[in-house]
């Protein structure tokens, strides 16, 4: 598991050098344990030679991870239902502390790469979702999460503040839900709601991401709040 997850945030094929430095084990090591999962189908060579990627048989896990766990298959046709209602893009992701995990995207026809695939994720403190999720804690919990993230702004815009984050989250708090704007994508809004279980807790947030070129955060509200509450409220019911 260790060498698969020393592919997480790599840009391009790894070496096996770059692997056992990764996932904190000697050379011969990570040899032989590379032998075995490329043996397996986890991991393959890139097609130059100069290094290794994940083999097919990890997306095997994906499709398992996304048909079995009720919450996705439940929330599903909900997604696409208020996917044909605004006509944004419509996310959701699953709460990691620190960091939100995309597991259904729902794309517009103007998405970049990052934005259309699952297991994806971007920091809670700046996030929509990591918002709503965060806003459903106990304050002093959702402060150490915000404390304990890497802080680095993805724009000019994103709010790296612990304290201004906390106010933001405050307000997510009250208002019910989340609305960001410039925090992850220059010129994006989004807004989120937060999904509980049985117990108050956040499992999950659904986003619906749309662009300040087309609307101004008074007509997102209106357009997009109220069925993204009611959706999330069904969600949260199963």
């Amino acid at each position: 598991m260790g060498i698969l997850s020393a592919f997480h945030h790599a840009s391009g094929p790894l070496t096996l050098s770059d692997l056992a430095t990764r996932a904190g084990i000697d050379r011969s090591a990570a040899q032989r344990m590379v032998h075995t999962l490329r043996a397996l189908g986890y991991v393959r060579r890139d097609a130059d030679g100069h290094g290794y990627l994940p083999g097919l048989r990890v997306l095997d896990h994906t499709l398992d991870y996304l048909r079995l766990d009720p919450l996705v298959r439940h929330a599903t046709p909900v997604l696409q239902e208020l996917r044909t209602a605004v006509r944004e893009r419509v996310d959701l992701s699953l709460f990691d502390g620190p960091r939100v995990v995309y597991a259904v995207r729902l794309q517009t026809t103007r998405q970049t790469l990052n934005a259309s695939l699952v297991g994806h994720s971007v920091p809670s403190f700046c996030s929509s979702g990591g918002w709503a999720m965060l806003s459903r804690l106990p304050p002093e919990r959702a402060r150490d999460i915000v404390e304990r993230s890497d802080r680095r702004p993805f724009t000019s815009g994103t709010i790296t503040s612990v304290d201004e984050v906390m106010e933001k989250i405050a307000k997510t708090r009250a208002d019910g839900y989340a609305l960001t704007t410039n925090q992850i994508l220059s010129g994006e809004i989004a807004a989120a709601f937060p999904i509980m279980n049985a117990k108050g807790e956040p499992l999950a947030a659904i986003h619906i991401a749309g662009s300040l070129a087309d609307w101004s955060p008074e007509e997102y509200i209106r357009r997009v709040v109220p069925p993204g509450q009611a959706a999330a409220r069904t969600i949260s019911q199963y």
